[in-house]
């Protein structure tokens, strides 16, 4: 039995209460629809900037009544204290204080940070800080957020390995740089440990593929889907560890159960594997067609974009030997489990 399979024992048989921030985006309504499913209590915290609605009615359909009536949202922004303190308590689960806490409120994109620092500075520096003192003051039993790929910036030693970084290339890697420091700084003055997950690129039902930041895989697939071109920026040859989503969830919850002495770390989330834009592009192809939708076009190539990073893999044999972590989708399996999702919500409704 794997660690992963024996916390959704120990959780099934003991529910405990789940604060995601962010609830309503990707990676937070993918966290809350597994969480559901074990039958546990959960709070969610979202303004709705980068998350949707439909992500959250969703995940209804998904689970059961009962399954959806251990779930508590809140409206609320991360930027406001009292926002934080408020999400730190369940209305009807036992003694109503969280238990554990998965941040994955942010503002995500190299570009959109290039574009407007101070906003993602606010949201992703100043929202951290106030989650960590609402936290920190409510005494959960641990606190897990996402970190990025990103903090890497210009180290070029490949594969990633957590001890070793860059100078930041972006104004959101100095943001999600700065998560990192506030974290072991919690931990000396306050005692309060927490576990970063740098993520590279996961990808999954529930991306949005619209807008002028999304990620490549949803922004791609949705081209493919439409019939519209593929924009490639620089040769194709960039590559990237493309992380199915499943794999982060994983990782967010044997997080969040680690024991002491695996706390106040960081950690890689991801494959331990490299892939091209190139070798993307052909492998969303095949997978969409595997789905019916035929995309007979060339990609358009484009000028490199500022603050990009050439080449990402991540190293992942500390998560694997400190938290257990065994990811079990690589990406031609993930691609194959999101595009079905891709092609009915696309053909369904127009995201918004």
């Amino acid at each position: 039995m794997t660690r992963y399979q024996q916390i959704q024992d120990e959780l099934g048989a003991n529910p405990k209460v789940w604060l995601i921030t962010g609830v309503a985006g990707f990676i937070g309504s993918n966290l809350l629809e597994t969480l559901l499913k074990m039958k546990q209590y959960v709070i969610g915290l979202d303004n709705f900037a980068t998350g949707y609605q439909h992500n959250l009615d969703e995940v209804r359909s998904l689970v059961s009544a009962e399954q959806w009536s251990g779930f508590h949202f809140i409206e609320g922004d991360i930027r406001n204290l009292e926002d934080c303190r408020r999400a730190m308590r369940h209305p009807t689960a036992g003694s109503g204080a969280a238990d554990y806490v998965l941040h994955q409120a942010a503002l995500g994109s190299v570009p959109r940070s290039v574009a407007d620092p101070i906003t993602s500075n606010a949201t992703n520096v100043t929202g951290f800080l106030n989650m960590l003192v609402a936290a920190r003051d409510a005494e959960v039993k641990s606190f897990t957020y996402a970190a990025s790929s990103a903090t890497y910036g210009d180290h070029l030693t490949l594969p990633k390995v957590e001890e070793n970084i860059g100078k930041p290339l972006s104004p959101y890697a100095v943001t999600k740089y700065v998560n990192e420091l506030y974290a072991d700084v919690f931990a000396r003055v306050y005692s309060f440990k927490t576990i970063g997950l740098r993520y590279f690129n996961v990808f999954g039902k529930r991306q949005d593929p619209n807008g002028a930041y999304a990620a490549v895989i949803p922004r791609w697939t949705a081209a493919m889907i439409e019939g519209n071109e593929v924009l490639i920026y620089g040769d194709g040859e960039t590559s990237r560890d493309f992380c199915f989503v499943d794999n982060a969830v994983q990782m967010n919850i044997l997080a969040a159960m680690a024991p002491e002495e695996a706390r106040n770390e960081v950690y890689n989330v991801a494959l331990g594997d490299r892939t091209s834009l190139n070798v993307l592009f052909n492998a969303l192809k095949t997978a969409l067609g595997n789905c019916g939708v035929s995309y007979d076009k060339h990609p358009s190539y484009r000028d490199f974009r500022m603050g990009d990073v050439r080449h990402s893999q991540a190293d992942i044999s500390k998560a694997r030997t400190r938290l257990g972590y065994a990811p079990r989708h690589r990406i031609y399996d993930g691609l194959d489990q999101a595009m079905p999702w891709y092609v009915q919500s696309l053909g369904s409704r127009s995201l918004e």
